[in-house]
């Protein structure tokens, strides 16, 4: 078992707050993971927050850009799993890909996981556990010889295009049968 480095957030504090005061308290819970990390790799570089992530991906370290990409939805529904486990998972990617040869390190390799264990004190896992249905909504029906399919709107106009998508149980082309509003 592993015993969590950062401190615990206050769940009855944290569901009484407003959008913008769960936005720091975001922010907040980045910057002590960040001051942690600093701990075993002082010249990291400080990554800059953005809540501009959509879909089913709760969070993504994006080195291109410098920083951390959350899923504000995903936040809003899921605040202490979130704070507690995505803002550790995302800054130990960003922990591992500025060591020495952390470019080349496997995205939830070894030593990741060992991030993960030993800095942070939470259980390595490579993806979460939210319910996604409103931060990913599918109002697109497709149809196969046995169950129902819901596309997202890239995938429907993929399909719209040509791309042919079958059914993973009983290998049936899907068929566009409408759209429902959500």
């Amino acid at each position: 078992m592993t015993i969590p480095a950062l401190p615990a957030p206050d769940l009855a504090r944290l569901d009484e707050l407003d959008r913008a005061a769960l936005r720091l308290a975001l922010l907040e819970r980045v910057e002590a993971a960040y001051c942690l990390c600093c701990e075993l790799h002082t010249a990291l570089p400080r990554p800059t927050v953005w809540l501009d992530l959509r879909g089913k991906c709760a969070g993504q370290a994006h080195f291109g850009r410098g920083g951390l990409r959350f899923n504000p939805l995903l936040l809003e529904e899921n605040r202490l799993a979130f704070l507690v486990e995505v803002v550790p998972h995302e800054m130990a990617h960003w922990l591992v890909h500025h060591l020495e040869d952390g470019h080349q390190a496997r995205p939830h390799g070894h030593e990741w996981q060992t991030v993960m264990r030993r800095l942070f004190g939470v259980e390595p896992r490579t993806t979460h556990r939210f319910d996604t249905e409103r931060a990913s909504p599918a109002p697109y029906r497709y149809r196969c010889g046995c169950q129902e399919h819901g596309f997202t709107a890239r995938r429907h106009a993929l399909a719209r295009r040509g791309r042919e998508y079958r059914c993973r149980h009983c290998a049936q082309t899907l068929v566009y049968r409408g759209y429902t509003a959500s």
